[in-house]
């Protein structure tokens, strides 16, 4: 309920904005052209409300310019004119719009990705502190003081899983032990 009274607030604002530009426009006269802060009401509904509304304050500044000039005198010598003019301002009301909420929606997702990875390094600090790690059997000790296992401890924080074998050195030693090769283990 509370986002759809700011966007009420916001719209009120600018349409408001709107309305005391054209007011602005219409009191100068057609010879200075506010045409250029028409962008400023039409950026703001884009940033804060997307590109629907600020397709709307577009149509509403292009309507509001076109009757500011006709309330002050401007005369065409042809509709031609005024509809050709009223339609580039709209196409840069509606390219600015476009723009503004293009920019909006990027930055949205890079914040998004930025908290994502801000988890996900918080998660891997975990497993960059000091590990209190049992010399014999190799068991780690976690926060709460329970003994894991390495594997399991590591697995649980991270995405790591974990495939059984023997590096050589241990691979030798095992057949020996077995007494699979010829050789003895002088011990």
């Amino acid at each position: 309920m509370t986002s759809v009274r700011v966007k009420c607030r916001w719209s009120v604002g600018i349409i408001a904005m709107v309305f005391v530009l054209g007011i602005a426009d219409w009191k100068t006269g057609y010879e200075l052209n506010f045409f250029v802060f028409y962008f400023v009401p039409v950026s703001i509904s884009a940033w804060c409300m997307g590109f629907a509304p600020a397709v709307l304050v577009a149509v509403l500044s292009s309507l509001v310019w076109f009757a500011a000039g006709a309330l002050a005198g401007q005369v065409f010598s042809s509709h031609f004119f005024a509809v050709w003019n009223t339609g580039v301002r709209m196409i840069s009301f509606l390219i600015i719009g476009w723009a503004v909420s293009v920019i909006r929606a990027r930055l949205d997702h890079e914040r998004e990705a930025a908290e994502q990875l801000r988890k996900a390094l918080s998660e891997v600090k975990v497993l960059g502190a000091l590990l209190p790690i049992c010399a014999q059997c190799k068991k780690i000790r976690d926060e709460k003081g329970v003994w894991h296992a390495l594997e399991s401890y590591i697995g649980q924080r991270s995405n790591t899983q974990f495939s059984h074998g023997y590096c050589p050195e241990c691979y030798r030693r095992a057949l020996n032990e077995a007494g699979l090769t010829g050789e003895r283990s002088s011990s």
